[in-house]
């Protein structure tokens, strides 16, 4: 049977060979940046959820980096997850951002000098959730570079209360797949796939999280990520 791994390394090396990706290299082991990221993001606008969000949250990863410039030219708030969660969240208000000034304000380099770091109580509710991805099914199945990242944030704000929002995936058409990709019970699925070509509603029929799963959390993962050992000790 086909792992997720296999998954992975097929399509790292595909955008590698084809000269689909762009910088940062190498692409293994990230979420992969690629060639067209900007015309998903232009997709991504056409959907009734994008146009009707107020908050939206959006990874940090390099091929998001059109969506999250655009979250804030389209007056919304952008959170941006810390790198692997060590502070929490980061809120950018589009007030905060001069005109003209979005992309840079939604790089990772200059993120922090337009927003702030927020504590647990303070995240707004979040109406949009994206995530980025190595490889996704047209049934919303992900697959991700390996970490977790993205289902722990999203549990994490079902279990501050957050409702069930929908998910969007940007990918290079390639990065589809129409393997039958391994799901456990807390990985993400998307209900929206934007590619460089297309703008897919996946109408996914798989369950996502409602909370952290606690009883997978090791102590390692409590001390590295304090803002799940906080919500953690609330919990308690």
């Amino acid at each position: 049977m086909v792992t997720k791994q296999d998954i992975r390394e097929e399509k790292w090396n595909y955008l590698m060979e084809q000269k689909l990706g762009r910088f940062p290299f190498p692409l293994q082991n990230r979420i992969p940046n690629f060639k067209g990221a900007e015309q998903a993001a232009e997709f991504v606008t056409t959907i009734p959820a994008y146009k009707d969000a107020k908050v939206v949250k959006v990874n940090p990863d390099a091929p998001q980096l059109p969506i999250r410039a655009q979250v804030l030219r389209d007056k919304k708030v952008l959170l941006v997850p810390t790198p692997r969660l060590r502070a929490g969240f980061i809120k950018v208000k589009p007030e905060w951002v001069p005109e003209g000034e979005e992309r840079r304000a939604a790089s990772l380099s200059h993120i922090k000098s337009y927003g702030k770091e927020i504590p647990l109580d303070e995240i707004p509710v979040i109406d949009l959730f994206f995530v980025g991805s190595v490889a996704l099914h047209r049934d919303g199945r992900r697959v991700g570079k390996g970490a977790g990242y993205a289902d722990r944030e999203y549990a994490i704000i079902r279990e501050l209360g957050n409702p069930d929002v929908p998910i969007i995936g940007t990918v290079h058409s390639v990065q589809l797949t129409g393997e039958d990709i391994p799901r456990d019970p807390f990985d993400l699925t998307v209900d929206w796939i934007a590619t460089e070509k297309e703008l897919i509603k996946t109408n996914s029929g798989y369950e996502k999280p409602s909370g952290i799963q606690w009883e997978l959390v090791t102590e390692e993962e409590l001390e590295e990520m304090p803002v799940l050992k906080e919500l953690h000790e609330q919990k308690k």
